[in-house]
């Protein structure tokens, strides 16, 4: 097996870390400070084709499938947590439920433009007492005629104050709810009766917008529709497969990034007469560290080679996300500990990236919801 990035992967990851060196370290703080990822931040990530890094060749992409998602996910979160979410909520989840769900005709209108960055993408399935379980949302979708009428509410959608086009899912049949009652649509932000609400004032990642969006009879023509009646659910977690790889992506490069840091202040910082790095205590937990990196990344990487072959992946992508989440928590409680009281100290990039870790076992499924996805398949198929 070869574990070896191709010429390709190896370009874009280096455009990717060249990108967030350059452009996204140097206003980390300032985008913390003032809530806001700046427009033009992505207007330059899509001048060097990274917002399409995903999206096939013959629709304006880089056609590197997750793998490429992957690679320029890790590499963005270390220079910040919320860049990198703003980009994937375009990448990852916006234009991947075209690419999931989209006709063919659906695909060459919208994608083209999504791949350039002229499009932003936003993902919405939550709702207040629909989390976990989309089979209880509340948002409807009626006919009438040639376009459906939408009604009802989104919560904790990231960056759906921003996006051009937003996915929205609607239950189009009470009567079967999750399972076949369930249709999503492409509705584009100047519709009539569409509107952003309520931004959320968050622990972590707080440059990344996260927003209610309302529906009052929104009129959508059927040509919006996404996939067929009923199929949104399955577009829903097919594009939910994909995204949570790239969360494991997130929880990686923000993993290397506090191990580095981590150990960077342990070969600097003396206490006893000797580098902290040299105390067992400490050496032990930096050991811990690069274990759980080493998992996190053989599972991300291995995983998103299954879907870019075209293998079942659902177990897996359930498996990295859980694993790179929760591995991440440890990561970033350990870098705090090393770094003692200064690890606590906001002029520490360490207390940001604990707060931003933190939500990583919540959103895209929380542990438990992967717990129970994984628990049946394996009561399904076995190992």
């Amino acid at each position: 097996m070869d574990f070896h990035f191709s010429e390709e992967l190896t370009m874009v990851r280096d455009l990717a870390r060249d990108f967030t060196d350059a452009e996204i370290r140097p206003r980390a703080q300032e985008i913390e400070r003032t809530h806001h990822v700046p427009r033009e931040l992505l207007d330059k990530l899509a001048e060097c084709g990274l917002m399409g890094v995903a999206v096939p060749e013959e629709y304006g992409g880089s056609g590197l499938g997750e793998t490429g998602l992957c690679v320029v996910m890790e590499e963005l979160t270390r220079g910040d947590f919320s860049v990198a979410v703003t980009f994937g909520a375009h990448a990852s989840i916006g234009a991947m439920s075209v690419i999931v769900g989209g006709t063919e005709e659906q695909k060459k209108r919208w994608l083209p433009e999504m791949a350039a960055g002229k499009l932003l993408g936003a993902y919405a399935l939550s709702e207040a007492d629909a989390g976990s379980d989309p089979g209880a949302m509340k948002t409807t979708a009626v006919r009438d005629g040639s376009e459906w009428v939408l009604n009802g509410e989104k919560v904790w959608i990231t960056s759906g104050d921003i996006a051009d086009l937003v996915t929205v899912y609607a239950m189009s049949d009470t009567a079967k709810r999750a399972h076949g009652g369930i249709t999503a649509f492409m509705v584009p932000r100047d519709a009539k009766g569409f509107s952003v609400g309520k931004r959320e004032e968050k622990m972590g990642q707080r440059g990344s917008s996260t927003v209610t969006l309302a529906f009052d009879n929104v009129r959508i023509p059927d040509d919006h529709r996404l996939g067929d009646v009923g199929a949104g659910f399955k577009i829903a977690m097919g594009t939910l497969d994909r995204g949570r790889l790239a969360l494991s992506a997130n929880c990686l490069g923000c993993a290397k990034e506090a191990h580095a840091l981590s150990v960077s202040y342990a070969n600097q910082r003396e206490t006893f007469g000797k580098k902290l790095g040299e105390h067992q205590g400490i050496g032990f937990m930096l050991a811990d560290s690069a274990a759980d990196i080493y998992a996190m990344e053989s599972m991300t990487y291995r995983t998103a080679w299954l879907c870019d072959t075209k293998q079942p992946f659902s177990r897996e992508s359930a498996i990295a996300k859980l694993f790179a989440s929760e591995a991440l928590d440890r990561i970033v409680d350990r870098a705090v500990q090393i770094h003692g009281g200064m690890g606590y100290s906001a002029e520490f990039v360490i207390e940001k990236l604990y707060r931003d870790a933190r939500v990583t076992r919540i959103y895209e499924g929380t542990s438990e919801i992967q717990r129970l996805v994984i628990a049946r398949d394996v009561l399904k198929r076995g190992f």
